[in-house]
């Protein structure tokens, strides 16, 4: 069914990484999620009302916000597909990262609302009245929530969009609430002496799970737009990508920013030998952000680092020094290194890359880093510069 609907609404639906084609797959989806999300308000909205159920009302609203949300990612995906201009030079595909933000606190406040009504309900109980329509109307809810939570996921999963996982996200927390629902309805069927206003207390559990699934997505979202670790496929693609090439030594000081789907950019340091000529050098790293841009989707700016290869000094004290700070922290790499010998000391200067999870303050990496190498040689000083990463 899935690809039967993009095979007809979306025009090239192969070509997820154009944006006029994750456009077309987002309004087909929008369209598809607040149809559903309508019908499926006005059935349970109509049950629970006719028969004084809170539990189907509340679970309708929150098919009612469903909805909302779907208007939302639609609008957010024609704003995304927009192309970069002078106010905005990186495009507008974090839009999607607001759209998701915005689903969530509709989620959250759905969620409150509810959750304040069961409680009121538990307090002055109220029993509903009792029908297998009301049961029929869940158990279709179900199935096409369901259905929803598949087709948002798959779609999401296709043309990376966080709009539709966090969709589907929430269409399968809609999924166990209505399931709640139908069994607390089920129940004063089936029991019909019972005094629990078992209604009121699914209620509950169906705002909690709701919260549960609104934070979720607040906090995906959040991490999205503050700026997080590239993922470990991208870094590796890169990796992979440079070091392929013959006339590269080493990669470091790299760094991926995320724009939205389809769009991220990095910038690396790639040591080459200081022997070959710099023209052919330069023609190797051209190459290579070519490549990236092309087969990675990724637009690199390359930063050439020449290093050199064959002094024998530096040969010999650039393994001492990395096997010297490796004993301060395994984790802890070289780079950049040279020296400059004087009279009196010989000035060793480098990088050290120290990853994020090392607390140790800078100036207690660099004094430690000082006392390790003037074990070496006393005439040793070292002038070192701390890359967190």
């Amino acid at each position: 069914m899935t690809d039967l609907l993009c095979k007809i609404f979306v025009k090239d639906h192969k070509n997820t990484t154009d944006p006029h084609v994750r456009s077309a797959y987002g309004t087909l989806v929008s369209i598809v999620g607040i149809l559903l999300n309508l019908l499926l308000f006005a059935a349970k909205f109509l049950v629970g009302t006719l028969f004084g159920a809170v539990s189907i009302v509340a679970d309708a609203v929150n098919n009612l916000s469903d909805a909302g949300s779907q208007i939302i990612s639609l609008i957010s995906f024609r704003i995304s597909a927009k192309p970069a201009d002078r106010e905005h030079p990186f495009g507008h595909a974090r839009i999607e990262y607001v759209a998701s933000m915005i689903v969530s606190f509709l989620i959250l406040h759905i969620g409150l609302d509810l959750l304040m009504e069961s409680v009121d309900k538990i307090i002055h109980p109220q029993l509903p009245e009792k029908s297998w329509l009301a049961v029929w109307v869940l158990l279709g809810s179900i199935l096409f929530k369901l259905w929803l939570a598949l087709f948002n996921n798959r779609i999401g999963k296709r043309i990376n969009s966080s709009v539709m996982r966090a969709t589907a996200q929430d269409s399968l927390s809609d999924v166990f609430s209505t399931t709640g629902v139908l069994i607390a309805t089920l129940l004063l069927l089936l029991f019909p002496h019972l005094t629990i206003n078992l209604d009121a207390y699914m209620g509950v559990i169906v705002a909690v799970l709701i919260l549960v699934a609104g934070l979720k997505i607040l906090n995906e979202t959040k991490n999205s737009i503050l700026g997080e670790a590239p993922a470990e496929e991208i870094v590796e693609n890169i990796n992979s990508t440079v070091l392929k090439y013959d006339g590269v030594i080493g990669i470091h000081d790299l760094t991926v920013h995320n724009y939205g789907p389809g769009h991220v950019i990095a910038a690396l340091h790639v040591e080459v030998d200081g022997r070959v000529d710099v023209f052919v050098s330069h023609d190797m790293i051209d190459n290579i952000e070519r490549e990236l841009r092309r087969n990675c989707g990724i637009e690199a700016t390359i930063h050439m680092d020449p290093v050199v290869t064959d002094d024998a000094r530096i040969n010999t004290l650039k393994p001492l020094v990395e096997a010297a700070v490796r004993e301060i922290d395994p984790s802890l790499r070289i780079h950049d290194f040279r020296f400059v010998e004087g009279a009196t000391h010989t000035n060793l200067i480098f990088d050290i890359a120290v990853p994020f999870e090392i607390k140790k303050s800078d100036e207690e990496i660099k004094q430690q880093v000082a006392d390790k190498i003037s074990r070496l040689d006393p005439s040793y000083f070292t002038v070192v510069t701390v890359d967190r990463g």
